[in-house]
């Protein structure tokens, strides 16, 4: 094994992966570090629903024998209401996906380094130069990357990220069969990927339902520990209990089955990324972070940001004479900000504006979104102010003025 290349990347998930393939069919020397073992990979970090849309796959040549069901409609739930919109979408088998990424870079030249946890930096000068792992064993790189997720080994030690953990979200699901996909009283199911925003079941939160085929689907949730959570919280429940709570009290389970080996938990970090770059350094993916704070989409959003990574440090490698200052890595923050999450200050303030609502206001924004054409429905969704004005009802100031009065007097948001 060689002990320099041009890019070492630590962490071989979407955002790692995605780097490495970019680079290594660039002609750059590139090693990925890995926790996992190899014969096991990704058994551990297999901690994605994996819902995408047809522009992911199309964007970063993703394969159809990694997707287990393409689906074509997207459906939002309340506790007594429900919306359908006609949307194209693939829900992958995150394992095989994560597989996939590892041998299509190996194929253009990345070398892995499967049982490798890194630790630590090593700097020269103040500046990285290289990454520790296992304790003892080195590798060096002209540019290193951490893509390791909230873990951050490296992006903490380098001061990059301050990942807040009152803004830590938390998951978990599981993959069943038998259960009622089109039960009377619900929307119908099949072929689609269904969010449901409902308190008394993941407070602060949403859960789901992605359909898989058939009578199969992943089923799970999620919520940020933060006060919007603690305020719909009920006392005494954690995650798997919210969880279990669904499943023993909606119809459509009564006859499900939990799929073995089927089970996955995952967390990320919702809040605004600081510096995301340093000399000879970039962070990538959810440890920057990059998850979409509103839906909680994260392969696409990881994808993207190790692409514009790999663009970054194409500019300095493709030059020999250009080193790979915070100056000039200073691309990827701007390509970051333009193209993997723009917005983000304001999907941000529209997710804690979400999550304040009550149940019965979810209900109530089923209805709204029913009457509203989809170019106004899109321009809100990319934080349109005009468009988000048109889903507020008078009823809805005294809501508006507890948000502002968190918003302002908690410094919630930098």
């Amino acid at each position: 094994m060689n002990d320099h290349y041009d890019v070492v990347i630590a962490g071989a998930g979407p955002a790692g992966g995605q780097c490495a393939r970019d680079l290594a069919s660039r002609g750059y020397d590139v090693v990925v570090l890995e926790t996992e073992a190899e014969d096991e990979f990704p058994r551990q970090s297999n901690k994605s629903t994996a819902g995408t849309f047809p522009s992911m796959m199309a964007s970063f040549g993703i394969p159809d024998d990694v997707v287990m069901q393409y689906t074509d409609k997207v459906v939002l739930e309340s506790p007594m209401n429900h919306y359908v919109r006609d949307q194209p979408g693939a829900v992958l088998e995150f394992a095989d996906f994560k597989r996939f990424l590892v041998s299509d870079s190996r194929e253009d030249g990345a070398e892995y380094r499967f049982d490798a946890r890194v630790t630590a930096p090593i700097t020269e000068g103040g500046e990285i130069v290289g990454v520790r792992y296992n304790g003892d064993q080195e590798v060096y790189g002209d540019i290193v990357i951490d893509a390791t997720g909230p873990a951050a080994p490296l992006a903490k030690k380098l001061d990059v990220v301050d990942l807040k953990r009152e803004n830590h979200a938390i998951g978990i699901e599981y993959e069943f069969e038998g259960i009622d996909i089109d039960r009377p009283g619900f929307a119908d199911l099949r072929d689609a990927m269904m969010l449901r925003l409902d308190h008394n079941i993941a407070p602060g939160g949403y859960s789901w339902i992605f359909h898989t085929g058939e009578d199969t689907a992943k089923v799970g949730l999620c919520y940020i520990q933060n006060e919007h959570h603690s305020r719909y919280a009920t006392d005494g429940f954690g995650i798997d209990d919210y969880l279990e709570h669904w499943l023993e009290t909606d119809p459509r389970f009564a006859n499900a089955t939990k799929l073995e080996g089927k089970m996955h938990r995952g967390s990320a970090h919702i809040q605004l990324p600081d510096t995301m770059h340093t000399d000879r350094f970039m962070a990538i993916g959810d440890t920057v972070p990059t998850v979409d704070p509103l839906w909680g989409e994260g392969i696409n959003k990881c994808m993207q940001s190790g692409r514009v990574a790999a663009v970054a440090a194409d500019s300095c490698l493709k030059h020999g004479d250009v080193e790979p200052t915070a100056e000039n890595l200073e691309v990827y923050d701007t390509l970051w900000h333009r193209d993997v999450a723009p917005n983000q200050r304001k999907r941000l303030l529209m997710t804690q504006l979400l999550y304040l609502a009550p149940n019965d206001r979810y209900d109530e924004f089923m209805r709204d979104l029913e009457q509203l054409d989809d170019e106004v429905l899109a321009k809100a969704n990319r934080g349109d102010f005009t468009a988000i004005t048109r889903l507020f009802h008078l009823e809805d100031v005294p809501m508006l003025a507890q948000f502002a009065k968190q918003r302002f007097g908690s410094g919630l948001l930098p």
